[in-house]
């Protein structure tokens, strides 16, 4: 039988590999370096991932079990639901797996990190990071008509969870059609702050090209950028993203 996720910590035993970019976030976050046996290849990319410096510490996987096999993990750490065949697998081999959902909600971020400092061995891990969430919480700011821009017009759905996250730096996502902005909306509707993802900005293709576009550039709306990177997981990171937004309102 797999030995618990607790005595292997009270061991100093477990070792823990997260096979996507959202996993890593929680790994890399909340684990000991002696506890980390690899990350995803993702995660060590300076341009998807701000914790990058942190993450090329360690052995980088290829998000499936037969590249993490030889970093001896004795825990994996995965998110969504498609890694049904690698847990069976896994169990047969004695890893433990934890799948964690895509969350819809800040307290679902927040229920993920407890699950991980849990599984590591102690809930106390994700204090910290829960005390800075209870102060955003706590310091409501006046919500100013905004919309998150990136490339080719991508934004977020009024409500999601990325919206969620804008509201606690004080910007309220518009509701747009399809979830995309478009540049007939910028010209005559601008919002009063255009959240620009810098996601990428450097790579030239027709999205970052739409971004340069004059009636993107010259709205009307106060232009803010903010770092993309966090906003692919909206996950625990967004936290001090949000934190420096509330800086620049």
């Amino acid at each position: 039988m797999p030995v618990s996720a607790s005595l292997l910590a009270a061991s100093g035993a477990l070792r823990v590999a997260s096979l996507d970019l959202c996993a890593d976030e929680y790994l890399l976050l909340l684990a000991r370096p002696g506890e980390i046996a690899s990350v995803s290849r993702v995660a060590q990319i300076p341009a998807d991932s701000v914790l990058w410096r942190q993450a090329r510490r360690y052995p980088a996987n290829q998000r499936g079990l037969e590249s993490v096999i030889w970093t001896r993990p004795n825990l994996l750490l995965m998110t969504g639901g498609g890694g049904r065949a690698t847990s069976l697998i896994a169990q047969r081999l004695h890893i433990r797996t934890i799948t964690l959902s895509y969350p819809a909600s800040i307290p679902q971020v927040e229920a993920n990190m407890v699950r991980v400092a849990t599984a590591l061995g102690d809930a106390r891990r994700a204090e910290g990071w829960r005390r800075r969430l209870a102060r955003l919480r706590a310091n409501p700011l006046p919500q100013r008509d905004s919309i998150f821009l990136s490339g080719g017009g991508a934004s977020v759905t009024a409500g999601s969870l990325g919206a969620q996250w804008m509201a606690l730096a004080g910007f309220r996502q518009r509701a747009l059609p399809n979830g995309r902005a478009s540049l007939e909306t910028l010209a005559t509707r601008p919002p009063a702050v255009l959240l620009r993802s810098t996601y990428r900005r450097a790579q030239p293709s027709l999205g970052q090209r739409w971004l340069d576009h004059p009636l993107a550039r010259r709205s009307g709306a106060r232009t803010i950028d903010t770092d993309g990177r966090p906003w692919t997981c909206a996950g625990p990171l967004m936290i001090a993203e949000i934190e420096r937004l509330r800086g620049l309102r």
